[in-house]
C-alpha cells in the first residue's frame, strides 16, 4: 500500500490544508435535483451537500429579517414586509436545497423567487389605481405565478425558471424607473422641491449599487459554470480555507442577497415619495461596503 504524497500547496507562504475528496453517500443522499453545482459534494461535512452554497444563504436569511424588523418599526407598507418574508423564504428554500440536493426543495428555492418577484410587480402596478384594477391585476399575477409554476414543473428546465426570473425582475426594474423619473425629475414635474432632486440622486445611487452587486453576482456565478473543471483544479492546488473564495455559487448568494435587499428598500422609498412623505423618511445608508441602506422615520434619525 502506497502512502500518499504529502500536499503541497501552490503558495507555499500560505497555510493550507488539503480538500477532502467529495464523496456520494451523505446524509441526504441520493441526489434528486436537476442542478448540481461547481461545488463538491459532502467534502467537508457528511450533512451538508454544497457547504458554502448553503452556509452563503445566511445572509439572505439576516437582510430579509433586517428588513421585516424596519418595515414594521418604521411602518413601511404591508406588501413590502410581506416580500421580505418572501425574501426569507427564497433565502431559506436555497439553504435547504443546496444542503440537500433534493428536488423538492430546489422548488422552494427557484419558485419562492418568482413569487417574491411577482409580489413586486403586483406593487409596482398597482400603485395609484383604483381597487377594481389592484385586485383584477392580483388575480393576474396570481395566475402568471400559478402557470409558471405548473409549466416549470412539467419542463423540469432550469433555463426556463431562469429566463422567466430574468423577465419578471427586468419588467419590475424598469417600471420603477420609469416611474421614479417622472415624478421626481424636475424636467417632468416643474413644481418639485430642490429635495426631490438630491433624493432622486440618492436614488439613482442606491439602485446603481443594487444592481452592480447583483449583475456582479451573476457574472462570478457564470464563470463558476463555463471554467468548473479549471476551478476545481485551483482549489485542489491551493487548498482549504482560501479554496473557499473560488466558490463561484456562493458569490452569486451574496450578490443577489445585497443587491434584492437595496432594491425592495429603494421600492419602500419610491413608494413613500409617490405617496407624497418625502420629508417623513430618510434613507441611513453610512457606507456602501460596511452596512446596508435602511429607510428610517425622520422623527426617529432626529431622536436617535
Amino acid at each position: 500500500m502506497t502512502t500518499p504524497a504529502p500536499f503541497k500547496s501552490s503558495f507555499p507562504w500560505l497555510p493550507a490544508i488539503p480538500y477532502p475528496p467529495p464523496r456520494e453517500d451523505g446524509y441526504w443522499a441520493p441526489i434528486t435535483s436537476t442542478l448540481d453545482w461547481c461545488e463538491e459534494n459532502y467534502y467537508a461535512t457528511h450533512y451538508s451537500a454544497e457547504i458554502v452554497n448553503t452556509l452563503t444563504n445566511l445572509l439572505v436569511v439576516y437582510l430579509s429579517c433586517k428588513g421585516m424588523y424596519n418595515c414594521y418599526k418604521y411602518g413601511h407598507e404591508l406588501i413590502f414586509l410581506v416580500t421580505f418574508a418572501g425574501f426569507l423564504v427564497v433565502g431559506s428554500g436555497s439553504f435547504a436545497f443546496h444542503a440537500t440536493l433534493k428536488y423538492p426543495m430546489q422548488l422552494v428555492d427557484e419558485l419562492s423567487m418568482i413569487y417574491t418577484t411577482c409580489l413586486m410587480l403586483w406593487a409596482t402596478f398597482e400603485h395609484g389605481r383604483s381597487r377594481l384594477f389592484g385586485v383584477l391585476w392580483g388575480l393576474f399575477v396570481a395566475s402568471l405565478a400559478i402557470s409558471i409554476t405548473l409549466y416549470y414543473h412539467y419542463l423540469q428546465d432550469p433555463t426556463f425558471h431562469q429566463n422567466a426570473y430574468a423577465l419578471l425582475t427586468a419588467i419590475v426594474l424598469i417600471r420603477a424607473m420609469v416611474m421614479q423619473e417622472l415624478y421626481l425629475r424636475p424636467y417632468f414635474q416643474p413644481r418639485r422641491e430642490k429635495r426631490d432632486k438630491e433624493i432622486l440622486i440618492r436614488m439613482w445611487v442606491l439602485v446603481a449599487w443594487g444592481l452592480t452587486v447583483f449583475l456582479g453576482g451573476f457574472a462570478i456565478w457564470n464563470l463558476d459554470n463555463i471554467y468548473c473543471s479549471k476551478l476545481r483544479r485551483w482549489r485542489y492546488d491551493i487548498g482549504l480555507p482560501w479554496g473557499l473564495v473560488l466558490e463561484g455559487h456562493g458569490w452569486w448568494h451574496i450578490g443577489t442577497g445585497l443587491g434584492a435587499y437595496s432594491y425592495i428598500v429603494w421600492g419602500i422609498w419610491l413608494r413613500h415619495c409617490l405617496n407624497g412623505k418625502q420629508d417623513e423618511y430618510e434613507l441611513i445608508w453610512p457606507s456602501i461596503f460596511t452596512s446596508v441602506p435602511r429607510l428610517v422615520r425622520v422623527e426617529k434619525v432626529k431622536t436617535r
